[in-house]
């Protein structure tokens, strides 16, 4: 055993004094030479014209093709008209997991009592955009509104029954809640 270490610490110091005389970090003062200064072009600047109208590119407006839709009268998106018998809300009322339905796509979101900035914590379960984008939630009056994580509107709810909740997202999708 005693033949083994002493032929284990004679390696080690071939092997530490092999490093100490190698060359590699030697260049590591030196300055790099200096780089090439790249080419100058000169700049030239010119008026340029507008592209030649072809015969096929109208010109008045009266050309166009009437847009689709275009007289169809569209109604203002607003609460639901049963929303104004919806009672006043509680964060009681809200608490809870809930299976959501965003645009038909089908999903769950938890709205614990756990305060978060000026409302509280959301966290939704596997649901389509722009709810999956929900942080967090808060009621005023009749109103349940969720949150993004900058604070802006993502969709807005009213009460419509026991343990259900109907309104729009910000982008227009309809969107309920319900236990």
């Amino acid at each position: 055993m005693a033949f083994s270490k002493i032929s284990l610490a004679a390696v080690s110091l071939a092997v530490l004094t092999a490093g100490c005389s190698s060359t590699r970090f030697s260049s590591m003062n030196e300055q790099p030479a200096p780089l090439q200064a790249a080419p100058s072009g000169s700049v030239t600047s010119s008026t340029t014209l507008p592209p030649p109208a072809s015969p096929t590119t109208p010109t008045d407006p009266a050309a166009f093709p009437t847009a689709p839709g275009a007289g169809t009268q569209v109604a203002a998106a607003g609460p639901d008209p049963a929303a104004a018998a919806a009672p006043d809300l509680t964060t009681a009322n809200v608490a809870g997991v809930w299976s959501a339905s965003v645009a038909g796509q089908s999903c769950r979101v938890a709205t614990p009592q756990t305060k978060f900035g000026s409302g509280y914590r959301a966290g939704p379960l596997r649901c389509p955009a722009p709810v999956d984008g929900v942080k967090s939630w808060n009621v005023a009056g009749k109103q349940l509104s969720l949150y993004d994580e900058s604070g802006s509107v993502v969709a807005t709810l009213y009460s419509s029954g026991e343990g259900k909740f109907n309104g729009q997202t910000a982008t227009g999708l309809p969107i309920s809640l319900s236990r």
